[in-house]
């Protein structure tokens, strides 16, 4: 890793520029952007930023329909369907919210994100094998919610409950999964070399999908 890259990275840890590379000046500011600066703030308080880069992360891979995670031996495909979320720190427009079938793929989304926003909450449809669950995931603690379960086969009322455990196990076991590949990337050296770059040309719509988005 370069100098410049050690900065830089330093730099986005610290809350100076984000995922976007934009720098946030310390400058007299006018009554928008104090707001801004607390919304900043009470996003690195809580972490939120983290959450958003995972979210617009797999909003960015997740057009491939390639699986983005492995999860008990079979790949996890996710695809955003319904209402999206955006938010930022910055900028005349610091939140967004869209909706539609695919609405995470419009080109306007691609314009908002490249604007600043990142996914702050979403509706995604993860299928692994042959079922399908859907779950409304937030930034701020990652949490789900609100969530769809494959349907239930057994007949016994006490067995339906037990398989109802176990498809809502098998939900949570597939975000962490998603996540624990995320951070994976987002711990490695090519995240501000290849991967940021990569997602910018895919928000800028220069390019479609970027070949490293199968890495």
């Amino acid at each position: 890793m370069g100098r410049e890259q050690e900065r830089t990275e330093a730099a986005f840890l610290r809350g100076e520029v984000g995922v976007d590379g934009v720098a946030t000046g310390r400058e007299e500011r006018d009554e928008a952007e104090v707001e801004c600066e607390r919304a900043r703030e009470q996003l690195l308080r809580g972490r939120t930023w983290l959450g958003r880069e995972f979210l617009t992360w797999m909003l960015w891979r997740s057009e491939s329909g390639d699986p983005l995670a492995e999860w008990e031996s079979a790949g996890v495909v996710v695809l955003f369907t319904g209402r999206l979320v955006l938010r930022g720190i910055a900028g005349d427009v610091i939140e967004l919210s869209a909706r539609g079938a695919l609405v995470g793929y419009a080109e306007q989304v691609r314009r908002a994100l490249d604007a600043g926003l990142l996914v702050h909450g979403a509706r995604l449809r993860l299928t692994h094998g042959e079922k399908v669950y859907e779950a409304t995931v937030d930034a701020e603690f990652l949490d789900v919610r609100a969530a769809k379960l494959p349907e239930v086969l057994k007949e016994a009322e006490d067995d339906q409950t037990l398989e109802r455990l176990y498809l809502t196990e098998q939900l949570s076991g597939m975000l962490d999964a998603l996540l624990a590949a995320f951070i994976r990337v987002r711990t490695s050296a090519s995240w501000m070399r290849e991967i940021v770059p990569a997602m910018r040309r895919w928000m800028s719509a220069d390019s479609g999908v970027a070949a490293i988005a199968s890495r």
